[in-house]
Formats: C-alpha cells, structure tokens, sequence
C-alpha cells in the first residue's frame, strides 16, 4: 500500500516567497520540487535517510 501525499505549510516572509518563486520558474523547476529535495538532504544529513526503492514519483522528484 502506497503512503498518500501529505501537505506542509510554511509561513514566510513574502519578498523571500516572491524571489524563491521566480528563481524556481527560471530554472523550470517547481517550488515544492525544491522543498522536497532539501528536506531529502536534510533528512540524509541527519541520518533519517530511510529512502526506499521506487519511492519517487511522476512529479518529477
């Protein structure tokens, strides 16, 4: 049985939000694509890296 997406909401600064956006688009990436990887790396970094096999999906991650 597959795990169903869940959503993380993150307050900030909305300049911060404005710029983070436009950099994504201008590297036709998405914003939570971005998130997505940091948390990933943040997870590995701290040791909580339990990826398993197959766990990305078509949206590109």
């Amino acid at each position: 049985m597959e795990d169903k997406p869940a959503r993380l909401t993150v307050l900030m600064d909305a300049e911060k939000k404005k710029e983070f956006e436009e950099l994504c688009a201008s590297q036709d990436i998405t914003a939570s694509q971005v998130v997505r990887q940091l948390i990933r790396e943040y997870l590995a970094r701290h040791g909580m890296d339990k990826a398993r096999k197959g766990e990305r999906r078509a949206n590109g991650d």
